[in-house]
């Protein structure tokens, strides 16, 4: 495929998907190399902000998304909600905190950090799709074990977990491994 045409097919793609597209996806139906795949996208998201277009093409550690532009954010709520958009609770930002840190992590993990109940909040993180369910702890009982999503990367504008802020007085390879032992991130 020429320029032109990768550039029309990975905005098509994209935009159908409606959700994050892997790059290794991206590759397998374009038939071609990921070097090409990253430099095409990086051309169209340099464009659109070049252009002060509506849409950016934003990039969340192995996929693609095409997103409203954050500068249109007010007119597209008033267009399509007309209303306030939820806020996170402080509760609920310490959860997210905590699974993003230590991720993965069990509800019983973050219940022994916080010291109080989680149940409640990890239901509406879940709701909100910003935590999900990866897998099971090999331990008995086999807690589950919860992560953060590409919608929480696209919340907080970053492109992947490395680029979280590091936490103040832990280093940080005690972050990487629940408190129970749970496996590295």
């Amino acid at each position: 495929m020429e320029r032109k045409e990768l550039d029309g097919a990975i905005e098509g793609i994209l935009f159908a998907a409606g959700e994050p597209v892997g790059v290794e996806r991206l590759c397998l139906a374009l038939e071609t190399d990921r070097a090409t795949v990253d430099q095409v996208c990086t051309r169209l998201a340099d464009r659109y902000r070049y252009e002060r277009r509506g849409i950016r093409l934003v990039r969340m550690d192995t996929s693609y998304q095409l997103c409203s532009a954050p500068e249109y954010a007010h007119v597209i709520r008033q267009a399509l909600e007309g209303r306030r958009p939820a806020r996170l609770s402080q509760t609920s930002l310490e959860v997210l905190a905590i699974v993003a840190y230590y991720q993965p992590i069990t509800r019983a993990d973050v219940d022994s950090i916080r010291g109080v109940d989680s149940a409640y909040t990890m239901g509406l993180l879940q709701d909100r799709g910003l935590i999900e369910e990866c897998g099971r702890l090999a331990v008995p009982g086999r807690p589950i074990q919860y992560r953060t999503t590409p919608v929480f990367l696209r919340s907080f504008g970053i492109e992947s977990l490395d680029q979280l802020p590091e936490l103040p007085n832990v280093p940080t390879e005690d972050r990487t491994a629940a408190p129970s032992g749970g496996e590295e991130r």
